[in-house]
């Protein structure tokens, strides 16, 4: 089976299925392209004399910039079965990624459902883990996954 959930069709996945993905290390040089590509400078991210004043006591990665590079992990580029992203019910944030952190990104299917003859909604657990072991973002993805094509 391949190694990334999403390369499946709707039949091929079950409820229970799972998977970890490769490590990425975030840097400060990830953090700085991805202010200035969104526009958020937020200082928590781009200060850090504010960010040592933090109950961080460092700067600290950009939570939505966490949850894009888990897509980056955990979705094939060429994937024939992902029709679309169908949205996040929840995203949490429980601990920060801070500069220098490895992450990964660990899916599992906890749910399906039929949508049309073509495709169906998958919910996956998709979690962000450091280094440690330690969940920095829990989210809940559905995406929209194309169905097996009856042979006639």
């Amino acid at each position: 089976m391949d190694r990334y959930l999403l390369n499946r069709t709707f039949e091929e996945l079950t409820v229970g299925d799972r998977q970890a993905t490769r490590g990425r290390t975030v840097t400060e040089a990830d953090i700085v392209n991805w202010c200035a590509l969104t526009g958020d400078w937020f200082v928590l991210h781009t200060d850090r004399v504010v960010a040592e004043q933090s109950p961080f006591r460092q700067r600290i990665a950009p939570g939505l910039m966490v949850l894009a590079y888990a897509t980056g992990l955990g979705v094939p580029a060429d994937s024939p079965n992902i029709i679309a992203n169908y949205g996040s019910e929840r995203v949490r944030y429980p601990r920060p990624t801070l500069i220098g952190d490895t992450i990964h990104l660990e899916v599992e299917v906890t749910e399906k459902k039929e949508r049309d003859a073509g495709s169906g909604v998958v919910t996956l657990r998709w979690d962000v883990l450091n280094q440690n072991g330690e969940t920095v973002c829990a989210s809940s993805l559905q995406v929209l996954v194309a169905r097996e094509r009856k042979r006639s």
